[in-house]
Formats: structure tokens, C-alpha cells, sequence
């Protein structure tokens, strides 16, 4: 989940919760409000009563009105406690406001009702003051829609600007983040600094132009040792090769010594193929290989088919292939020594009397090889000096292989496919 949308909900429940609550509390104290002027206006007509009877020392005559009532019972001395009470308010007959009916056919509203005594005429009397609450209520219930339509809009205009506002303050972070995923260590392109009036975003971007920075001066450091060992060696390894050849001519050696010298050469050949592989890997990253010429790729294959055909025989390999014209405007040395390596891949990784299956169309071309019967690793295949125990290689064929796909623009893939190991170059 992107930062945005978890900031967004979080904020989003958050607001909900506290104004529920809020609510809630606001709701509650708005009726308490209203219901505490209620009694008051109670107390004032019992306050009434009370010196009308002081007064006249008989009851005061009661009038039916659409939001109070007085009603006076008799009772014994001493027996009626003052207190307020919810209760029913009894309607006039047609009333003109929302009503609800009562079990009796009367209909009924709420009201609130305040019960107090009184003396009067020698006799104790329970007074009984009530007053409807519609009204109240009504209003708590207007206050209430009206704070809640606020807080509607509230979330909407806060929905509003966190999707704008903060989409374009986040820009410079996604601007950054474009320039760290098109970063390439190999290109002479920098990541471009981003302008910004936030602090965390400036400082971020000044670290990661830094460490750019570092990283690519490092990295050329590492290809400007890489390729002067290399061009260093080109004169020893040259040197032993001429010795070693002037030696081997000489007679007179014993088995022993002959044995020795063999070995000895063949190490000094394996070296010179790894110098030869370093030199080309710093060519192809340095782009120093950028002739390119239009190649119709189905001969160049046959032609290698042709030259690998005495090996083919002395491992008994069967070579099949489907091959149709693709043409590529490509470099041609860089195209023969992918070819190679792939196909020098596919002997050197197989078994006697196996099976090696080219196919070539618009789209790709896949060399598929019998091997081992298990699936290999598709990442570590294409890692440097990653190789089997058992093979002579370098360890650099199929990173220069994919080094050469990314340079061309292509993608080389390794799959395990109905038991072959398959790799794919995608144009």
C-alpha cells in the first residue's frame, strides 16, 4: 500500500472516530441543555401554582394548552416527593405535529414532567407539570443534521486536499524515485537534482546525488583498473605464450616434464581467454562497440553450425533447427561472439549423444540444450565466474551474453523447459 492511501485512511478513520464521539458527546449535551431549560420553565409554573394557591387557597383553574398540562390528585400527606420524570404528554384532540398513538386510541407525545405537592382547601394534593418535549427534540434534531452535514463537508474538503495538496507535495519524492529507477551505474547520465522548498525532500535528494556520485566514480575507478590489468597483462601472458611454444618444440623431455608443460599451457591459455573476456566486458559497458550494420541472422547461424560441426561429431550431438530470416541492424562482432557463447554453452553443458535445438523467428531466438535433468538457477547463470565445477570455462560466457543483450536492447533469459535447458534472446 503506497504511503499516500495508508496516510489517507488513517486520517480518514481517525476523523470518523472523533467526530462519532464527538458527536455523540455533542448530542448529549445539547439535550441536557435543552431538557435543564425545560425544568426550569416547570419550575416556573409550579412556582405559579404555588402562589396562586397562597393566594386563594384553592386550586388554580387549569387550561388545556397544545405544550403543558397541570393535572392535581389527592393524596395523603406527606407522601409525594418533588422530582422531574420523562412522561407522555396527552394531545388535544386534532393537533397539527407529529404525534404517536397510545394503546388506549389517545394519542400521545413525549414530554416532561415535573411532580410537586400542594396544600389548599385543607386537603394534599399531588401537582403533576407537564410539558412537551416535540419541539426539543425537534430542534436537537435540526442542531443535529446541521452538525452532521458540517462534518460531511469537513470530510470531503479534507478528502479534497490530501488528494491534491499532497499528491503535489509528494511530486519531488516521485520525481526522485523516477530518476533512482532509471539509474544505470554504466550510463554518463546523473540523476538531475529535483527543486524543492521541503526540507526532508532536499536533504533526501542531496543524499541520493551524493551517493550517485560515489557510486559512479567508484565504478569507473573499478573499469579503468579492470581494463588497464587487462591491456597490463596482454604483454606477459603474450611472452609465456612464445616461450611456452619455443619450449614445447625443444626435445628431449621426459613424460613427467612433457606432462607439466601441457598442463602449464593450457593454463596460460585459459588465462588468456579470461583476459580476452575482461577486455571485451569493458568494450560492450563502455560502449566502445557501436557499429552496426543490417544482418540477416539466419546464415550466421548456419555458418556456426558449420564451424561447430567436428565438435558436434566427437560429442555425438544432434543438432536440429527451425530457422526462419530476421535481420537486425546490430553490431556484427558483438552478434558472432553472443552466437558463440551460446553455442559453446550448449556443448560444453551437455551430456554425450544429447540433443541441441536452434530456433530463430521474428520474435526470438532460443538454443535449447540436454543436460543435467534438474532445473539451474536463472539468476546465478548469468553472474560472474559463476560456473560448475566440472566446466573449463571462464565463468564469463553468459555474462557477456547478457552484457551484449542489454547493450543491443535485448533480453536473454534462461528456462527449464520439458526437461532443456533453454536460453532465449527476445528482440
Amino acid at each position: 500500500m503506497k504511503l499516500l492511501a495508508r496516510y489517507n485512511r488513517v486520517t480518514l478513520v481517525t476523523t470518523v472516530v472523533v467526530m462519532l464521539i464527538t458527536g455523540f458527546a455533542y448530542y448529549i449535551a445539547i439535550h441536557l441543555i435543552l431538557i435543564n431549560d425545560v425544568d426550569k420553565d416547570l419550575a416556573v409554573e409550579e412556582n405559579e401554582v404555588m402562589e396562586s394557591v397562597r393566594q386563594n387557597n384553592h386550586l388554580p383553574q387549569v387550561f388545556e394548552s397544545n405544550d403543558q398540562q397541570i393535572s392535581f390528585y389527592e393524596a395523603a400527606n406527606g407522601s409525594v416527593h418533588r422530582h422531574f420524570l420523562d412522561t407522555l404528554y396527552k394531545l388535544t384532540p386534532n393537533p397539527n405535529r407529529s404525534r404517536r398513538h397510545h394503546h388506549n386510541g389517545e394519542r400521545y407525545e413525549s414530554g416532561r414532567g415535573l411532580v410537586t405537592s400542594v396544600s389548599a382547601d385543607g386537603k394534599y394534593y399531588k401537582v403533576l407539570i407537564v410539558k412537551s418535549t416535540v419541539e426539543t427534540e425537534d430542534l436537537v434534531t435540526i442542531i443535529l443534521l446541521i452538525t452532521l452535514g458540517v462534518v460531511l463537508l469537513l470530510l470531503f474538503i479534507l478528502f479534497l486536499i490530501n488528494r491534491l495538496l499532497l499528491n503535489r507535495l509528494w511530486q519531488p519524492f516521485h520525481t526522485l524515485l523516477k530518476g533512482l529507477r532509471a539509474f544505470n551505474v554504466a550510463d554518463n547520465k546523473d540523476i538531475l537534482p529535483v527543486e524543492t522548498s521541503i526540507d526532508e525532500f532536499r536533504e533526501l535528494n542531496q543524499a541520493v546525488t551524493a551517493m550517485s556520485s560515489r557510486v559512479k566514480n567508484d565504478y569507473k575507478d573499478l573499469k579503468t583498473f579492470t581494463e588497464n590489468a587487462s591491456h597490463e597483462l596482454l604483454t606477459p601472458i603474450a611472452v609465456i605464450n612464445s616461450k611456452l611454444d619455443s619450449l614445447l618444440q625443444t626435445e628431449g623431455f621426459s613424460p613427467q616434464q612433457s606432462k607439466l608443460l601441457n598442463d602449464l599451457y593450457g593454463s596460460v591459455s585459459r588465462l588468456t581467454k579470461l583476459n580476452q573476456s575482461l577486455l571485451l566486458l569493458v568494450k560492450i559497458e563502455n560502449h566502445l562497440l557501436e557499429r552496426a550494420d543490417d544482418i540477416n541472422l539466419k546464415p550466421v547461424i548456419e555458418e556456426f553450425v558449420i564451424q561447430f560441426e567436428e565438435i558436434f561429431q566427437d560429442n555425438g550431438l544432434k543438432v536440429t533447427g527451425d530457422l526462419r530470416d530476421k535481420t537486425l541492424h546490430t553490431n556484427p562482432y558483438l552478434i558472432d561472439v553472443l552466437l558463440n557463447n551460446l553455442l559453446s554453452n550448449a556443448i560444453r553443458h551437455n551430456h554425450a549423444n544429447g540433443e541441441i535445438m536452434i530456433r530463430l523467428n521474428d520474435v526470438k531466438l532460443s538454443i535449447q540444450n540436454t543436460g543435467e535433468h534438474t532445473e539451474l538457477n536463472a539468476e546465478d547463470q548469468f553472474k560472474r565466474f559463476h560456473k560448475s565445477p566440472s566446466s573449463e570455462g571462464s565463468g564469463l560466457g553468459l555474462t557477456i551474453s547478457r552484457q551484449i543483450c542489454e547493450n543491443l536492447g535485448y533480453d536473454l533469459r534462461y528456462d527449464f523447459i520439458n526437461g532443456l535447458h533453454t536460453f532465449t534472446v527476445f528482440f
